[in-house]
């Protein structure tokens, strides 16, 4: 910096350190206001939830947990169906457990094999028909 050696020149270097202490102030009082609606707890839950739902590793999570859950319910329901005896009930969970969580994890595997199944149904039909 230069040194004053005036008396103008260090009113004239006070107003403009004042000057640049009121656009600091203001800057600081809008990064002030930012931050406190940043840490509100709503805007905190609306962030975190935004950032869970662009995951997209998230969305075929719960696909895949939700398909594994609805086919071990329907295997549950097609092994044991409505019965009272508790012994065919907790088998029925176990299975309900065990198809679930196998389906969950290996989802990418079921679909290519019901797609290779489903393309060979309707080659053979296709084939059929232009003969």
């Amino acid at each position: 910096m230069n040194s004053i050696t005036t008396s103008a020149g260090l009113k004239n270097a006070i107003l403009q350190l004042e000057e640049q202490q009121s656009k600091e102030l203001v800057l600081l009082k809008e990064e002030f206001n930012r931050t406190r609606e940043g840490l509100k707890p709503i805007n905190i839950i609306k962030s975190s939830f935004k950032e869970l739902v662009d995951t997209p590793d998230l969305k075929t999570d719960v696909i895949n947990a939700a398909i594994g859950l609805t086919t071990g319910i329907l295997a549950k329901k097609i092994m044991v169906g409505k019965t009272i005896n508790p012994f065919k009930k907790l088998l029925g969970i176990v299975v309900e457990m065990v198809v679930g969580n196998t389906v969950a994890k290996n989802t990418d595997e079921i679909k290519a094999a019901g797609s290779a199944i489903f393309k060979t149904l309707f080659s053979k039909k296709e084939e059929k028909t232009t003969s």
